[in-house]
């Protein structure tokens, strides 16, 4: 689901920009208003559906048997991956202090290196510390208080937007 959900507002965001829309909300004060306050009114919509939610959800375990090559093939369509290689490889595997890198090659040997380490230790310890946090949260009202405590960030995220 968070995979449609990245393609599609990828494919939004695109539509926007080419419609020229946030030219126009940005040069448009009013509209700014609308649009700022309608993404406003859905952290808090959000926040409220959260701090109410004190169960586990339950997921299909079909619906995780993903096989090796499927990860792999999934990266292809992962927008923050994309950006994430499209900015190391313009800003330090062909660019070095703003000239052409002559090992381009070594630079990305390591920077592949790099980023596979990074890439495992990080996925370990995300998903080390989320069966933790499970266990400890699955006790008592754990969860519907740290639900809460996330809304309140929530809540605080919104009233900052307005701000700015």
């Amino acid at each position: 689901m968070a995979v449609y959900t990245e393609v599609g507002f990828d494919e939004a965001d695109r539509l926007v920009r080419r419609l020229g829309l946030g030219a126009l909300i940005t040069s448009v004060p009013a509209l700014r208003w609308g649009v700022k306050l309608l993404g406003v009114a859905y952290m808090l919509w959000l926040a409220w559906k959260l701090a109410g939610a004190g169960q586990m959800s339950q997921v299909d375990a079909s619906r995780l048997n993903v096989t090796f090559w499927q990860g792999v093939s999934l990266q292809f369509v992962n927008i923050k991956a994309w950006m994430l290689a499209l900015t190391l490889t313009a800003g330090w595997v062909v660019n070095a202090a703003g000239q052409p890198a002559s090992n381009p090659g070594q630079r990305l040997a390591i920077i592949c290196g790099v980023m596979v380490v990074f890439a495992f230790s990080s996925n370990f310890v995300y998903a080390l510390i989320g069966s933790l946090l499970r266990q400890w949260l699955a006790q008592g009202t754990r969860l519907l208080w740290f639900n809460r405590a996330l809304a309140l960030v929530l809540i605080a995220t919104a009233l900052w937007m307005l701000t700015v």
